[in-house]
Order: structure tokens, then C-alpha cells, then sequence
């Protein structure tokens, strides 16, 4: 156990690297990366799962093509772009921690591909991330993602924006008290959302959780 904890150690500090193999990143597949959450967080994005790079460097939306971080910049959640392409800093998660923001997955095991995962997993996730909720309590839960976000909840016309329903139960609103959201996801894959509409959509649950703009 200790020499498999040495090995994965390793490979997380080469993955720090300017570049690294194809071979090298599929050994981070069904790897983890630990949640950005703690007490007093108001707004909790939820990714669908890591990717093999974002596992690799320990930092949530590592990929350079991912424009999550510059849509919570454009929005003005955050007041400098933070770059997590070699792993989030120390800084920059108390950064976001002290900002009331919070970011976690609704699968934890890195894929290549977030459509590798199958429906049990995300069924799975879901009821997690209730619990993960009910544990922190965000005033405002954000899913980046409808079409995971319809398998996971069992919604499936679930449109974006703020969800009317807890899942599995018409007429109780949100989630274990917090307002559930679904925003568009912020991979470079999702050409129907631009930057400017990934910003309004993060603006706005931003504000519904009470942050300062």
C-alpha cells in the first residue's frame, strides 16, 4: 500500500511538468482529487467527474482549453484569472474558500471522458452530493451540466437554470434546503456556450448565494 501511495505520488509530480505522455495520463484513470469545500461555503459547483489531467496536477479544471476559471472572472467572483493547469494553489483554494465558493464532482473517479461514466454512477453521485450538501450547507448548489444532471436526478426535461423541484420529489424545492442550479458546463467541448454566456450563468448563482460582485 505504502510503495502504490510512493508510485501515485510520483506520478502526481511529474504530472506537474510543462508535458507529459498519453501514457502517463491514462494512469491517473479512476484516480480522485479532493473536494475545495469547507464550512461556510455558499456557492458549491458541482463538475460531473475529473478529468485524467485535473487529477494529474491535483487541480479541479486544469485543462488550458477549460474556461471555467475565466468565466468566474469575467462574472467578477473572482478578481484575477486563476490558472490550475499545474494544479490549484494553495492560494487560490483559500482564495475561493474565502470567497463563500466551493467546487466538487458528482463522480470522483477520473475518466478521459465524462461519458465513460454509466447512469448507476451518476444515480450514485447524486445522492453523495445530498449528503455532502446537507453536511456544508451552500446556500446554493450549481451543477455544470444538464445533460448529467438529468441522469443523476432522474430529470430528464430538466432545462438550465434554477431547478423547481428536489429531485424525486415534486413540490419540495432544492436540495436538503439549498437552491439547486444547473449552468452550462465550462469544458472547451461545449461549443453551444460561449464565454460570456458561462459568466450571466455563474453571475447570476452567484448572487442568488449572496456574493459581493
Amino acid at each position: 500500500m505504502r510503495h502504490e501511495r510512493g508510485e501515485r505520488h510520483e506520478r502526481h509530480e511529474r504530472a506537474r511538468g510543462v508535458s507529459f505522455t498519453r501514457a502517463e495520463l491514462k494512469s491517473f484513470t479512476g484516480a480522485t482529487l479532493p473536494d475545495v469545500i469547507a464550512d461556510g461555503v455558499r456557492l458549491l459547483f458541482v463538475g460531473i467527474n475529473p478529468g485524467l489531467r485535473s487529477v494529474a496536477v491535483q487541480g479541479h479544471f486544469a485543462p488550458r482549453g477549460n474556461r471555467f476559471y475565466p468565466a468566474l472572472l469575467r462574472a467578477g467572483i473572482t478578481d484575477h484569472l486563476i490558472d490550475a493547469s499545474a494544479g490549484l494553489t494553495a492560494r487560490d483554494r483559500d482564495y475561493l474558500l474565502g470567497r463563500g465558493v466551493g467546487i466538487t464532482s458528482l463522480v470522483t473517479r477520473a475518466t478521459a471522458s465524462a461519458a465513460e461514466l454509466g447512469p448507476a454512477e451518476l444515480t450514485e453521485g447524486a445522492r453523495n452530493l445530498a449528503a455532502k450538501v446537507r453536511r456544508f450547507r451552500p446556500r446554493v448548489v450549481a451543477i455544470l451540466g444538464v445533460t448529467a444532471y438529468r441522469t443523476a436526478f432522474a430529470s430528464p426535461r430538466a432545462v438550465l437554470g434554477r431547478q423547481p423541484d428536489e429531485p424525486g420529489k415534486p413540490g419540495k424545492p432544492d436540495l436538503n434546503g439549498a437552491q439547486l442550479w444547473v449552468v452550462p458546463n465550462p469544458s472547451g467541448r461545449n461549443a453551444h456556450a460561449p464565454l460570456d454566456t458561462l459568466a450571466a450563468a455563474y453571475r447570476e448563482v452567484a448572487r442568488a448565494a449572496g456574493l459581493s460582485l
